[in-house]
């Protein structure tokens, strides 16, 4: 109950997300155009960045905005746990609702060829996933450094993902940058819809990126994966 009054006070805080999310929606949306041979991966590339900035510097908000007000209750016998899946289940609103806010303006300047639904559930899951490194960051450093390190990883990871086939470590550490993993469930479904004359070029360009038609579920539970262990990781350190 405290948690949801906290969070209706912030209302005009989370009017101003919905807002820039919007706007960015349909920036990018325009201006990264669908193209049949990279199915799209230009525009997949903004939106992996902007959602990332956007949702985990608002998530940030969840747990460093009252650290002292959680040593006091926790000093004085509030569940630890019970603070943290609170905070986690107000921000499940967050996580279903702001994909609807980003693709209702991106799908419709942008037109990808993959549904609305498809790009919906690995937004879904990218947020969810975002959300919960957030968390480590908020808890683990000062606001200040936090809000850097939002800056810093979904930038260096997305560049690191959107390389050609990699090798040795590179390759490896790719597997752990969250990116790689929603560019390629992104891509897939958009690479899905093409047929015909297009087969070879769907298959030589998934092939070029080492992707698999049959991997965009994968793809999800991995970020699905991600998100989960990022919390378990969060409330670690926060107890």
């Amino acid at each position: 109950q405290e948690v949801g009054k906290q969070r209706l006070r912030d209302a005009r805080i989370q009017a101003v997300d919905y807002l820039i999310l919007l706007l960015a929606g349909a920036c990018l949306g325009t201006i990264a155009k669908v193209s049949d041979e990279s199915f799209g991966a230009v525009g997949y590339t903004y939106t992996v960045i902007a959602i990332s900035l956007l949702c985990k510097i608002a998530a940030l908000r969840s747990f460093s905005l009252d650290k002292l007000h959680y040593w006091r209750e926790s000093a004085s016998g509030m569940s630890s746990l019970a603070h943290f899946l609170a905070k986690d289940t107000v921000d499940h609103f967050n996580t279903i609702v702001k994909p609807l806010v980003y693709l209702s303006m991106f799908y419709f300047f942008n037109n990808p060829r993959s549904t609305i639904l498809e790009n919906y559930l690995v937004l879904i899951c990218l947020v969810y996933c975002v959300t919960g490194i957030a968390y480590v960051l908020a808890i683990c450093f000062e606001t200040g450094p936090a809000q850097l390190w939002s800056v810093l990883l979904p930038v260096v990871f997305t560049l690191i993902a959107t390389q050609d086939k990699t090798k040795g470590f590179l390759s490896r550490f790719e597997d752990f940058c969250y990116p790689k993993w929603a560019m390629e469930a992104f891509i897939i479904a958009n690479a899905q819809r093409y047929a015909g004359v297009w087969l070879l070029t769907r298959c030589g360009a998934l092939d070029k990126k080492g992707y698999s038609v049959r991997d965009w579920a994968l793809c999800l539970y991995v970020l699905i994966g991600f998100g989960v262990v990022s919390r378990i990781v969060a409330f670690n350190f926060m107890v």
